[in-house]
């Protein structure tokens, strides 16, 4: 996720009713086990000579400026033509892919799909598994961050194109001022928060989003935390309440957020950008698509930004999207081509990152010295590039979305939401959400434990 391609405070307006009707359940699709979608093997090969045929491929994506990546394939691969449409960002869009795949017409060829929501189309037979096309050879290509997001169920369900690898983003004049250097540790963020403070009450070292279920997940991700664990298609387990990460995420923000150290507030409005833009904040730990959005929606802060790997050394990820292939594509092998050229051909993620604003997901550009080093003018005097890179690496192994995340995380703000304010009790909040995702996953034909 890059450059406001989907910013993560505009899917709040995701209703828990339409997450609901949004959701692909099990006995709406006829889920099961098993990782195929039923059309059988193809020979790897007919995927790369269905670039010399005759083929059009309806391709959903929100993505700004991706045209241009298109139109180096057209020029390409003459023969074939991509019918490019914005059926809507996000969450809209999943609401139209979804009416047309229960409907059984209407959906598109290829369509671009987040991380979080992609399980819930996999596990749905929604999606066709790119395993059975050869995309397995892919692997070698792309961050295991990435690639580990779109094994699904036992298959591949999407082709990675951006990564959100979790980092610091401080504003350097802030801590200057109070003689401060980015905190190394989560012991040496709370110090500095209560410095800061402190001696400005105006001032915070950041803030928490009551409805932002997205940044809770990864930062109980960066903790070590995995309370969403998923076996097949059917069996799911969900564990907030007594999760090591989760428990380590409350026992780091809880005070924060009690002392009033950090401010809760709603992201990624006017009053929350005049904010960011005025030094209340002196950190914003967000994924690799930040520095453009700060760029984009508040360039007066030129040169007072700079970017630091995440308390800990370690990370997380904090966004991004893959592309799939639907069941209802209609060349498939076509769709298949195109999906892996557009994410993993070197002309493509190339342009990808410095036509589209995307950051990558490849190992061509992750680990490219130029690209590391790169000079961004919006933070003269560092190399976010390289920190973002680096962030990659050290993203933890292991995390799970659930096959209806969509709807737990638009039934955050009711749970764990109303505890991100002074009062609020942040372990009994992650129980409360953990017992309402119990009852909607079993509801949903899901065996839960």
């Amino acid at each position: 996720m890059s450059r406001s391609l989907r910013l993560p405070g505009l899917t709040r307006a995701l209703t828990a009713a339409t997450a609901a009707a949004l959701s692909l359940s099990l006995t709406a699709c006829g889920g099961g086990s098993g990782g195929s979608d039923g059309g059988g093997k193809a020979d790897p090969a007919a995927v790369q000579a269905a670039l010399d045929k005759p083929a059009e491929i309806t391709f959903w994506s929100w993505v700004p400026n991706i045209d241009k990546t298109i139109a180096l394939f057209e020029k390409k691969y003459p023969k074939i033509k991509i019918n490019l449409v914005n059926a809507g960002q996000s969450k809209d869009q999943y609401t139209k892919l979804t009416t047309a795949l229960k409907a059984g017409k209407g959906a598109p060829d290829v369509a671009q799909i987040e991380y979080y929501a992609l399980p819930q189309f996999a596990v749905s037979k929604s999606l066709v598994n790119l395993a059975d096309y050869g995309a397995a050879g892919l692997k070698d290509k792309f961050a295991e961050s990435a690639w580990t997001q779109v094994n699904v169920a036992g298959g591949i369900y999407g082709i990675p194109q951006d990564t959100g690898p979790m980092a610091m983003l401080y504003r350097k004049d802030i801590l200057d001022r109070f003689g401060a250097t980015p905190p190394a540790t989560w012991e040496e963020y709370g110090t500095l928060a209560k410095k800061i403070h402190d001696a400005d009450p105006n001032t915070f070292i950041s803030f928490v989003d009551p409805g932002d279920a997205g940044a809770t997940n990864s930062l109980i991700w960066q903790r070590g935390g995995k309370p969403y664990t998923v076996n097949g298609t059917t069996d799911v387990a969900i564990n907030l309440k007594n999760d090591a990460g989760s428990k380590a995420y409350a026992d780091t923000w809880g005070p924060l957020i009690e002392n009033k150290l950090v401010e809760s507030t709603v992201s990624w409005n006017d009053e929350w950008w005049k904010s960011m833009a005025a030094g209340r904040y002196a950190t914003w730990l967000a994924g690799a698509w930040a520095p453009a959005v700060l760029e984009q929606f508040i360039p007066q802060s030129k040169g007072q930004w700079t970017v630091a790997p995440m308390p800990g050394g370690v990370s997380s990820e904090n966004g991004g999207s893959s592309v799939a292939v639907t069941t209802q594509a209609k060349n498939k092998e076509a769709s298949v081509a195109f999906a892996q050229w557009l994410n993993s051909d070197p002309e493509a993620v190339k342009s990808l990152n410095s036509e589209v604003g995307l950051f990558p997901a490849t190992k061509l550009l992750l680990d490219n010295p130029g690209f590391r080093s790169a000079e961004v003018p919006f933070f003269p005097n560092s190399k976010p590039n390289e920190v973002f890179s680096d962030m990659s690496k050290a993203v933890r192994p292991g995390w799970q979305y659930l096959p209806f995340q969509p709807y737990a995380n638009s039934v955050f703000k009711d749970s764990v939401g109303q505890a991100l304010q002074p009062g609020g009790n942040l372990p009994g909040a992650l129980a409360t959400w953990e017992e309402r995702l119990n009852g909607f996953g079993k509801e949903q034909g899901f065996t839960v434990k």
